[in-house]
């Protein structure tokens, strides 16, 4: 490593620990399942299956809860038919709270610690990036109505003028190596994941609420290593909060969002266990927007083929069966080397889908 990158990593692993240590009023204990996920978060609010969503408010955040995202994912080609991935992900992250800093306070009190992730993926060349914020300053944070998600110069913000302030978008980011700039529309419905948006995780009752808007078409323009593309093609959001999605058993998960030619489309999530089988769910989309909730004895969700990533051997090849939908496709990464080599490191690409139907997708895998 470049002398000036090492000095960079260092100044953002130094950032890291002054915001995790001005926030932790005691030592914290090692952390359970990836990015732990699986610590205890009794003093959060807990995920039930009772909520009722109310739109614009969910787009913002919920402060009660541990952590939340933002999150967008866009398969995209170019007028020569290059395949490109675009990744931006707005996580919000609570401390532990106590009676003289509830959370969401303005100025240097605020609980929240914010980071971004945005990617730019092609057949050859995947570059990563990342941004961190501390809550309550300005630098990063996210409005329902008119929506708005940032952190820097990074964001995510509403076009539209009427009630679904998700319909038009703006989204842009950038890196040491890449660039871009979409608009995102979509005509369809919000999509509530799992049972009425209240998405199961084990067996053991650790949830997320989760709602996604799969059917975006973005337009714009990538820019990779100085050269522009000029692109199009589906995109995805989802969102998700929670305070403990994993159990101390789970290592991490594997996360398909696929988009099929005709017209539907399929999220899949395949828990990883430390012992016993993973645990399975997922949603099947309609092309209206009408959805099927997916379970475990629904789906046969395989690896197929691995590729050494970092040191790691990654499933980067997938067998998808879905009898009851007569679906037994392949889904294989655009780019093997897809890895976020950041702080909290692990896989994100677009996929392709061959088999009985056709499509592109996002996969990712994390825990490893």
């Amino acid at each position: 490593m470049k002398a000036d990158g090492l000095m960079k990593a260092r100044a953002t692993a130094l950032l890291i620990l002054s915001l995790l240590m001005v926030g932790c009023d005691d030592k914290p204990e090692e952390e359970k399942g990836f990015a732990g996920l699986a610590d205890d978060a009794a003093s959060y609010a807990q995920v039930t299956p009772d909520k009722r969503f109310s739109f614009p408010e969910d787009h913002g955040p919920h402060n009660d809860f541990r952590i939340e995202w933002w999150y967008i994912t866009a398969n995209l080609k170019d007028a020569d038919g290059q395949s490109f991935g675009v990744q931006w992900t707005l996580f919000r992250n609570a401390l532990p709270r106590s009676k003289n800093a509830p959370g969401n306070d303005q100025g240097w009190s605020n609980r929240n610690l914010w980071m971004g992730h945005a990617a730019v993926t092609s057949e050859d060349d995947h570059y990563a990036a990342e941004r961190y914020a501390r809550g309550g300053i300005g630098q990063a944070g996210v409005t329902p109505a008119p929506f708005s998600a940032w952190i820097d110069d990074w964001s995510l913000s509403s076009k539209a003028s009427g009630n679904d302030p998700l319909a038009d978008m703006h989204l842009q980011a950038s890196g040491p190596h890449f660039r871009y700039q979409l608009h995102l529309t979509s005509s369809k419905p919000l999509v509530l994941q799992g049972k009425q948006g209240f998405s199961q995780k084990s067996e053991q009752g650790q949830a997320s609420y989760y709602y996604s808007q799969p059917f975006f078409q973005a337009d714009g323009s990538v820019e990779i290593d100085g050269k522009t593309y000029q692109v199009n093609g589906p995109a995805w959001l989802d969102r998700e909060w929670s305070s403990q999605p994993l159990t101390e058993n789970q290592t991490g998960w594997d996360w398909f969002s696929l988009h099929l030619k005709d017209g539907a489309e399929v999220m899949l999530y395949r828990m990883r266990q430390k012992d016993g089988e993973p645990y399975l769910t997922g949603t099947w989309i309609n092309g209206d927007g009408s959805t099927q909730l997916l379970e475990g004895k629904d789906i046969a969700l395989e690896p197929q083929d691995t590729t050494d990533v970092e040191g790691r051997d990654m499933p980067t090849r997938w067998s998808v069966k879905i009898p009851g939908k007569d679906l037994n496709i392949t889904v294989e990464a655009l780019n093997p080397q897809a890895w976020m080599n950041l702080q909290i490191p692990y896989w994100e690409g677009p996929v392709q889908v061959s088999g009985s139907q056709e499509g592109v997708g996002y996969l990712e895998m994390t825990g490893y």
